[in-house]
């Protein structure tokens, strides 16, 4: 039996062979690749997120140009700010569902948190956005 996977390669990652890396869009925190992009030619893309210790966001409002982006918390906590919608603290088992578009901002977290974040497409623009009124 011939097995037909379309535009989408299997991929694995394991947790004790891949690296975090700080060249992220946030420097205050490190990401670590899951090898979906490759995998689906850039159509998703999921990573882990998690905190550099001792280091604070700056609280900065953007948007991103995308179709999909989900957070889910795995350790920790993270406060972000959506606007029309306020601030939410997010825990460990917290998920949410940034719409496209949507002004956010990270506003603080605790030096153990820890995400992870599925997003379409894996390649998007991040724009520097005014507080909301």
């Amino acid at each position: 039996m011939t097995q037909c996977f379309t535009n989408q390669a299997f991929t694995i990652s394991h947790a004790d062979d891949s690296k975090f890396v700080g060249q992220g869009l946030r420097p205050f925190f490190e990401y670590r690749d899951l090898g979906i992009q490759d995998s689906t030619q850039g159509k998703f893309g999921a990573h882990v997120i998690r905190a550099v210790p001792g280091m604070e966001s700056p609280g900065a409002w953007h948007s991103h140009e995308l179709d999909f982006q989900m957070v889910y918390v795995t350790k920790g906590w993270v406060v972000f700010e959506y606007e029309g919608q306020g601030e939410h603290v997010l825990r460990a088992g917290s998920c949410v569902l940034q719409p496209p578009g949507i002004k956010h901002r990270e506003v603080r977290h605790s030096d153990d948190m820890e995400l992870i974040e599925i997003i379409s497409p894996a390649e998007f623009a991040t724009n520097d956005e005014e507080a909301p009124k």
